[in-house]
């Protein structure tokens, strides 16, 4: 795999498609949130680890998009749109999802393609994957969540498209992997249904996951021979939990407020109806309901930092900075290695006016997330607020970098080359942004 600097968050895979479908557009978003990726790395890892696959080291990424899909870019992660997780309805269909797209990372699909592609391109083109966020845009999405990336869709959609062997023996692994975890393998059959009758309509009408994920009778058929026999309807209260935690997180950003108000009653628990009357009470401004219904549901998950991250997010957005800073803090000291969760402290005490407090923490922030244009826009505040100007300058470019405007990052990774001592680390990372500027496919 190839290190990417200022891409963590996209495998060498994806990386390499946003450098071979040039131009790109701004097309999907990333949607971050501290609550919703704690959830879904609780579902993943027991899936994973059937698989053979490091829980630790495949990370569950949300895409802001409401069509049905799900798809793996690379050996890292594994993508799945809110429009699909609002489709299904239990936790074991969502794990079958991951379940399915874990086999095409253990199974070595992902790398073949790769091989194929890199064997279609000359080394000077591989020389370009530095500069291939030129597709990436920063967007701050409703729920507060935001990181933007984008490419030709025609052209991923090439990319990530499946043979039908493929597929196939993704099923056969999925299905195992289910077992193997003790999740009951219905939800794979399940979730098939809601894709069945797709190829008897035309390409633009069809769901994505259908166009990358060719489905067939016998695909079908199989599938289900494969779940027949084997013991079924199994529950995990903790695994529903969680799945109608996210589900009903996403909804409330989501859905019109109105919506989430009036069916909130009929969530899995009242901690969740709570959590969701917060988020729809916030987005209608009133801050009072918002804080009240978000208390309710501390009140019955005092340990939850996350329903404190959401408070937080309320108070900050609502300009309560004093107060945001107060509950961030004790988020952040029941989950201290949460970078979200450290981003949003951070960016709490910045806005109250402390910029020599925000600065460890986003310091802390980024050491364990480095692919969060919002972030290294706080720790550039910081850091020009504390007078080092050179790392102020080094930040701003690095974030430049990874939003694709290389000739912005240029600029600043220049400023910061003659404010730092030569050879010092800093000072190299500001090198690593220029080379990096030099090689960006030009526009």
């Amino acid at each position: 795999m190839i290190q990417i600097p200022f891409f963590r968050l996209l495998g060498s895979c994806l990386v390499l498609m946003l450098v071979l479908t040039a131009p790109a557009r701004a097309g999907l978003s990333i949607l971050r949130d501290a609550d919703v990726e704690y959830g879904l790395r609780k579902l993943a890892a027991p899936v994973l680890s059937a698989a053979g696959l490091n829980p630790n080291r495949i990370k569950m990424i949300l895409i802001d998009d409401s069509a049905l899909n799900a798809f793996v870019a690379d050996t890292s992660h594994i993508f799945i749109n809110y429009g699909l997780i609002m489709k299904l309805d239990s936790a074991a269909q969502l794990q079958a999802v991951i379940a399915h797209e874990a086999a095409h990372i253990a199974n070595g699909h992902i790398g073949r393609r790769l091989d194929n592609m890199r064997t279609a391109r000359t080394a000077a083109g591989l020389g370009l994957i530095l500069g291939a966020a030129a597709g990436v845009a920063s967007r701050n999405a409703e729920a507060g969540f935001g990181v933007a990336m984008g490419a030709q869709s025609s052209a991923i959609r090439l990319f990530l498209s499946h043979t039908r062997s493929e597929e196939s023996s993704a099923d056969i692994a999925s299905v195992r992997y289910l077992l193997r975890a003790g999740i009951d393998p219905t939800g794979a059959v399940e979730v098939q249904d809601l894709f069945r009758g797709q190829e008897a309509l035309s390409v633009g009408r069809q769901d994505p996951y259908m166009r990358t994920h060719p489905l067939s009778r016998e695909r079908y058929r199989a599938l289900k021979g494969l779940v027949a026999g084997h013991q079924t309807g199994q529950k995990n209260p903790g695994a529903d939990y969680w799945f109608n935690r996210i589900k009903g997180k996403i909804t409330a950003f989501k859905r019109a407020p109105n919506w989430t108000l009036r069916r909130s009653k009929d969530s899995a628990s009242q901690d969740i109806a709570l959590m969701r009357q917060a988020a729809a009470w916030h987005r209608q401004s009133n801050l009072k309901k918002a804080l009240g219904a978000i208390d309710g549901a501390i009140k019955l998950r005092p340990n939850d930092p996350y329903l404190r991250d959401l408070k937080g997010q309320i108070l900050l957005e609502s300009r309560q900075f004093g107060s945001a800073v107060q509950v961030y803090s004790s988020a952040a000291k029941m989950a201290p290695n949460d970078a979200l969760i450290l981003g949003g402290l951070g960016r709490a005490m910045l806005a109250n006016g402390q910029p020599k407090r925000a600065l460890p923490v986003l310091e802390r922030a980024r050491s364990r997330d480095f692919s969060d244009p919002r972030l290294l826009r706080d720790l550039a505040v910081a850091y020009a607020q504390t007078k080092q100007n050179g790392m102020a300058s080094l930040v701003t470019a690095e974030r430049y970098a990874l939003l694709g405007r290389f000739k912005d990052a240029a600029l600043h990774a220049k400023r910061a080359e003659g404010l730092l001592p030569r050879g010092s680390g800093p000072w190299q990372r500001a090198q690593d942004v220029l080379t990096a500027a030099k090689r960006a496919p030009r526009r």
